[in-house]
């Protein structure tokens, strides 16, 4: 296939639409997988299972605020909309109060803080109110840089494949609804660039995105990916709550196991990520979303896709097909 800068037509090649089916359903994979082995709730094992448990109490297969979190999103991006519009930003706002209103069972710090201190908020400019509050919780505390953000940012990668620009623009301004701090918001533009490339070219190159960074920065983020490809246990990368630690962590699950086999690689990799271990649903979310990108939903092994389910729901739980059903509709809607 060519360059994605050939791809000028308003349709995706076949191959492309596949790539892109397999991103959010790659990221529920990693996330349901991690589940049960969050934050040393239940040992580790070299091939980690589906089991649910965790600190959420999920059910087997189930997915956690990683990829709920994601379905937010989701739910707008697959209309179409501009994700840096305030429409748009009001609507992905609302979606991650509502899903907070209704208790989910596990929660990063870092959103429960900025999510927690906006109840009842609702409506026109519910976005701009949303990151107000998350600059707010930044300049008080200094901490807003957790991987709370980076773990849902696989679909916006989706939202505009044929604009690199418009990409960044939107998985920055949809970071800081929650995650103040700069770091967040570059995690995110060089995921999900790395995610619209691999879709269109089906390849991993997550430092396609640097050059999207500003420049003062650039050079320590450069150092940051060459740490993640030159090791060989992601477990190096301590406390991986940290925004640059989790994408260095799943950065090296996947660098570490490169197959020509895409099962392989897919079932290497996470297992890998989800090694690191602290964690673990989020580290292993965050390197499916890139797997599922490269590889598309057959690369997972069916026993997963059949497995993996979560909220909104029960009744009438999202599954594998509600996943890719969303993805698919953002990447036509997009181009």
């Amino acid at each position: 296939m060519g360059s994605h800068t050939d791809l000028v037509s308003a349709s995706l090649p076949a191959a492309a639409l596949d790539r892109a089916s397999g991103v959010i359903l790659g990221q529920a994979c990693g996330d349901a997988l991690g589940v049960p082995y969050e934050f040393g709730s239940r040992a580790l094992e070299p091939l980690p299972r589906m089991l649910g448990g965790g600190l959420g109490g999920y059910a087997p297969g189930e997915w956690s605020d990683d990829t709920q979190m994601a379905f937010c999103i989701a739910r707008v991006s697959s209309t179409g909309a501009s994700l840096v519009s305030p429409d748009a930003l009001d609507a992905i706002a609302e979606g991650f109060l509502d899903w907070y209103a209704a208790s989910p069972p596990d929660v990063g710090i870092l959103t429960r803080a900025v999510l927690g201190s906006m109840s009842g908020t609702r409506g026109p400019g519910a976005g701009a109110r949303l990151q107000h509050a998350a600059q707010a919780y930044f300049e008080r505390t200094g901490r807003a840089a957790a991987n709370g953000a980076l773990m849902r940012t696989s679909v916006v990668a989706l939202t505009r494949l044929l604009d690199r620009p418009a990409t960044a623009a939107a998985a920055t301004q949809v970071a800081r609804l929650t995650h103040a701090d700069p770091l967040a918001a570059e995690s995110c533009v060089l995921w999900s660039e790395a995610i619209r490339v691999a879709v269109l070219d089906g390849r991993i190159a997550v430092r396609s995105g640097l050059d999207l960074i500003d420049d003062s920065r650039r050079p320590q983020w450069a150092l940051w990916l060459d740490q993640a490809c030159a090791a060989t246990d992601p477990s190096i990368f301590p406390d991986n709550g940290f925004t640059v630690t989790a994408l260095q962590a799943a950065l090296c699950a996947i660098t570490a196991t490169a197959s020509d086999d895409p099962e392989a690689h897919v079932v290497g990799a996470l297992s890998l990520a989800v090694n690191a271990g602290h964690d673990t649903d989020t580290v292993a979310a965050i390197a499916g979303g890139l797997l599922g990108a490269a590889y598309g939903p057959s690369a997972f092994p069916e026993a997963w896709r059949a497995a993996v389910h979560g909220w909104p729901g029960p009744p009438g739980r999202a599954d594998a097909d509600d996943l890719v059903a969303l993805a698919l509709a953002t990447a036509r809607a997009g181009c």
